[in-house]
């Protein structure tokens, strides 16, 4: 997502970061590179002008602050004016006061409608909120059957009447069935069509004659371009929506549908599709998107992942036994593995970490069987070996290796690892331990911690 507009962008940033003195020809010229960098991006031409226009008068016309570089003053401009154009702040769901919340899902077929219903009634489900998902597209095949298994998938019932084609009907039943049964959001999935028509929409407006819906969330293709952004002009024409959901964002799109859609439909983007799987839909922060794409991290969100992934229960048992008695054995070491499996692609999480940018990761290289791997070997071991690797004799490792089907290299490397990681565990108590009530470490050899 936004990694090669990213890596343009950091490009012609950080030639302009290095410079001790910006004059106004090199400011000019590095404005034109950002445009450039834009248009190339698909990012609409009068959004990206009128972008421009503000960097430009704010970038010529900034106060030279002593503590801040010319160039950082300029990266802070660049970033303030990305995120207005993304959308300035976080949009949320708007939740009825008085349930249920009725949310209206609509797009073009194939923009990934279905899905992100399931997706979004995941997300309700975790907040506790009673859900139910309602089959209104009786026209593509299978469509009630793929919303169907979505909903077992994620616990939440779904109302359907296959083989009616009655859709404003279905839409009034499942509304009566779900005030009855006291739900507290009903997310309707509408039919699509591979392109805009008027049957559509008058189907669509009947709905949402009907429903009343809290929110009309439009679906869109993130692959698509600057058609997601003209498609979108005319489901809010017709509709008025309330917010966006953009789609496949993980893949190689280049980024201008997300940048040009809300200064168009001036309609917040409030959710990011990344992925088929139910757990990959993030919610959208114009701020911290506009982070990420100037690659300046976005600590927030990985914090928030974790709080979401970890197992606050399992992580605190795991924090308690290491600074208590000090020992980490592999049972603990595969708890910590999993616990890091859950929050997604590494290479995902490392491009939160503030300074880690593009280039960085182009060398990296993460095998997601690698994770996999591992745990097939700690599983083939029995739990005393777990709990006392040291007793891990050669014909044992050869055992292991038979049951994991893994070489014996490969184990060797694991406990390697695994004793390293150990020694860290105890120098982390050994730390704790010259924490006084204060707060602040003793410093012993000489004011240095563990010597010179």
């Amino acid at each position: 997502m936004f990694d090669q507009l990213s890596e343009r962008l950091e490009g012609v940033l950080s030639g302009l970061r290095q410079r001790g003195v910006l004059t106004e020809p090199m400011i000019r010229e590095g404005l034109r590179e950002i445009r450039r960098v834009l248009l190339e991006a698909d990012v609409n031409y009068q959004i990206t002008r009128d972008f421009m226009k503000r960097v430009e008068e704010k970038a010529l016309g900034e106060r030279v602050l002593k503590s801040v570089s010319p160039g950082q003053q300029l990266v802070r401009v660049v970033h303030e004016e990305l995120t207005a154009m993304l959308g300035e702040k976080r949009a949320a769901l708007n939740l009825a006061p008085v349930p249920p919340t009725v949310i209206m899902m609509v797009g073009l077929q194939g923009s990934g409608k279905t899905t992100t219903a399931g997706k979004i009634a995941r997300k309700m489900k975790r907040e506790m909120r009673q859900t139910r998902l309602v089959a209104c597209d009786v026209y593509r095949p299978a469509a009630v059957e793929q919303l169907q298994t979505l909903g077992e998938q994620v616990g939440v019932p779904v109302y359907a009447e296959p083989g009616s084609n009655d859709v404003v009907g279905i839409a009034r039943r499942a509304l009566e069935t779900a005030t009855r049964e006291r739900d507290r959001v009903v997310i309707f999935d509408t039919a699509g069509r591979l392109q805009i028509d008027e049957d559509m929409m008058d189907e669509l407006k009947r709905l949402k004659e009907v429903l009343k819906p809290h929110e009309i969330l439009f679906v869109a293709d993130g692959m698509t371009g600057q058609e997601a952004v003209k498609i979108a002009e005319g489901f809010n024409e017709a509709l008025d929506v309330t917010g966006v959901v953009l789609t496949k964002m993980d893949g190689d799109a280049r980024g201008g549908a997300a940048l040009s859609i809300y200064g168009v439909t001036h309609k917040p983007i409030k959710f990011l599709g990344v992925g088929e799987k139910l757990d990959g839909l993030e919610e959208f922060h114009p701020e911290r998107m506009a982070g990420r794409i100037l690659q300046m991290g976005d600590v927030v969100s990985l914090v928030e992942k974790a709080q979401a992934a970890f197992d606050a229960d399992e992580a605190a048992k795991l924090e308690r036994k290491m600074m208590g008695s000090g020992r980490f054995d592999l049972d603990d070491f595969l708890v910590a593995m999993r616990q890091i499996q859950s929050l997604g692609p590494l290479e995902n999480l490392l491009k939160l970490i503030p300074g880690v940018n593009g280039k960085m990761l182009k060398n990296v290289k993460v095998d997601p069987k690698r994770m996999k791997h591992i745990e097939a070997i700690i599983l083939s071991m029995t739990p005393q070996e777990r709990k006392r690797p040291e007793m891990l004799t050669g014909s044992r490792r050869a055992r292991i290796s038979r049951g994991s089907g893994r070489p014996v290299v490969e184990i060797n490397r694991l406990l390697a690892q695994f004793k390293d990681m150990q020694k860290l565990m105890k120098q982390m108590k050994a730390l704790q331990g010259m924490m006084p009530k204060g707060g602040m470490p003793k410093m012993p050899f000489g004011g240095m911690p563990f010597g010179r």
